[in-house]
This record gives structure tokens, C-alpha cells and sequence, in this order.
């Protein structure tokens, strides 16, 4: 379930930066490579542990199922979190910059 629900994050980032004019102005490209990257993880993860557990790999009981799903969510957040970081540090359209240096 993480593999999934990164990946759903993944696409929809993709497709909001592709779909955006200003993508560099947000930084778009950042927050769609972190979630691709996350899911690259998931999938390796994915492939060593499908090669240990063959067809027992399907069989999850239902609170596997619900830990790996919150820690898909979690691992969205974090990327939300971490793009919001370079965000403001980038900060593009100026607006920390112009709060602290306006004089009174």
C-alpha cells in the first residue's frame, strides 16, 4: 500500500507540474521528483521482499494493510513538508523578502 499510495502522490504531482505554467515558480519539479523518488524506494522495497515471501507477499492481514497505508499518507506528508521547506527558502515571489526588509 505504500508503493501505491506514493505512487498515486507521484502522478498527481506529475501531472499538476505538467499542467502548470508556473512550475518553476513553485518548484513543482521538486515535489514530483521527491514523491518518484519515494516510490523508486517502495518499489525496491517491494521487489526484495516479493523475492523473500513469493505468493505469502499477498496475503497481509487487514492491520498490515492499514500500517502501510499510514505510512504511505505519512511519507506524502513529509514530502509536502520538506517541498514547503524549499519553498520558502527559494522563497520566488519574493514575499519573505519584502516583509522584512519594507521600513516602517
Amino acid at each position: 500500500m505504500t508503493l501505491l499510495v506514493t505512487l498515486i502522490a507521484a502522478i498527481i504531482a506529475t501531472v499538476i507540474w505538467y499542467t502548470n505554467e508556473k512550475r518553476d515558480t513553485y518548484k513543482l519539479g521538486t515535489l514530483s521528483l521527491t514523491y518518484w523518488g519515494a516510490s523508486l524506494m517502495w518499489f525496491m522495497d517491494f521487489v526484495f521482499e516479493y523475492s523473500e515471501l513469493k505468493t505469502e507477499y499477498f496475503n497481509q492481514a487487514i492491520g498490515d494493510i492499514i500500517n502501510d497505508s499510514l505510512l504511505g499518507v505519512t511519507v506524502v506528508a513529509l514530502g509536502l513538508i520538506v517541498w514547503l521547506i524549499v519553498l520558502f527558502i527559494k522563497d520566488p515571489k519574493e514575499v519573505f523578502k519584502k516583509k522584512f526588509t519594507e521600513k516602517k
